[in-house]
């Protein structure tokens, strides 16, 4: 206890133990520093020595951050969120807002909502530039891996902050000019499946397709819905696509109304951290007032 009263953290030793925390390897928070995973590791060692305590805890897998390394982090946060801010007071005039926002969603979500929606926010913010990410994965907001989420799910995680878009629904569609005609053609197997892969294992798709149609294998399986969307276009199957994403497309017959146990929520996400950066700030409030998916 006498050695971390003694001991004076510098903002430097706040930079070290937030990248850790966020990165868990040496590694990889020396390539958030712009330095080695030595240096990294010499860093880690004066503080942890100076506070004569350890922060993290060592394995093969990396460093865990222990209770006093996350109180730390915050702190880091805090002081990372003002320098922001006073940076852009600096540099820009009150109506300018520059920098790069991560955001992470899916390809379809992204090709759909969120990628015209920025197209528009650009005239009012050319400063502004994006790092977007497509995947099935959700990119780690809490590591600031990304600064925005934008992602379907019924239980978005209690420790960040964020807004309901609205329902997600969907249905079951075919070729407009394809074969299947109706339901029924479906019903009496007459058509084949297109269906999302081990990628999207929980997919509310595959979860309605093994209920009510189990014997059914799939003759194509693809990691992207915007994929099963376009082969359905081609008449190679059926599939069940979103709404929003198929309204546009005269090329589809819609087979079923909405599937109700297919439902689920569309949110908008970000870290409490991360909401006060301006340049995130504006991004998210954009996307708030402008996502819509009926």
């Amino acid at each position: 206890m006498n050695a971390r009263l003694q001991y004076q953290l510098t903002a430097s030793d706040l930079d070290v133990v937030l990248a850790m925390v966020r990165a868990g390897t040496l590694a990889d928070a020396g390539e958030r520093l712009g330095v080695d995973a030595s240096t990294v590791f010499r860093g880690l060692q004066r503080i942890e020595r100076g506070l004569g305590v350890a922060l993290f805890e060592r394995s093969r897998a990396g460093y865990a951050a222990n209770e006093l390394a996350m109180s730390l982090a915050e702190q880091a946060e805090q002081v990372e969120a003002a320098l922001e801010t006073a940076r852009s007071a600096a540099q820009l005039l009150p109506e300018q807002v520059s920098g790069t926002v991560r955001i992470t969603t899916t390809d379809t979500i992204l090709h759909a909502l969120v990628a015209p929606s920025l197209a528009a926010l650009h005239p009012q913010h050319p400063l502004l530039s994006y790092e977007l990410h497509a995947g099935n994965e959700l990119a780690s907001l809490t590591k600031r891996d990304a600064d925005i989420a934008v992602r379907a799910t019924k239980r978005p995680p209690q420790h960040l902050v964020g807004k309901l878009v609205g329902s997600l629904r969907v249905a079951l569609y075919a070729a407009a000019k394809g074969p299947v005609k109706r339901f029924a053609d479906v019903t009496a197997g007459k058509a084949l499946w297109i269906a999302p892969d081990d990628a999207l294992p929980e997919h509310p798709s595959v979860v309605w397709r093994k209920r009510h149609f189990p014997k059914v294998v799939p003759s194509y399986r693809v990691n992207s819905i915007l994929t099963v969307m376009e082969l359905i276009a081609l008449g190679m199957g059926v599939g069940v696509l979103p709404l929003f994403l198929a309204k546009t497309r005269p090329d589809l017959r819609q087979l079923t109304e909405a599937l109700d146990d297919c439902e689920t929520d569309l949110w908008l996400l970000t870290h409490p951290e991360s909401r006060h950066l301006r340049r995130v700030a504006t991004v998210y409030t954009h996307l708030s007032r402008t996502l819509v998916l009926d």
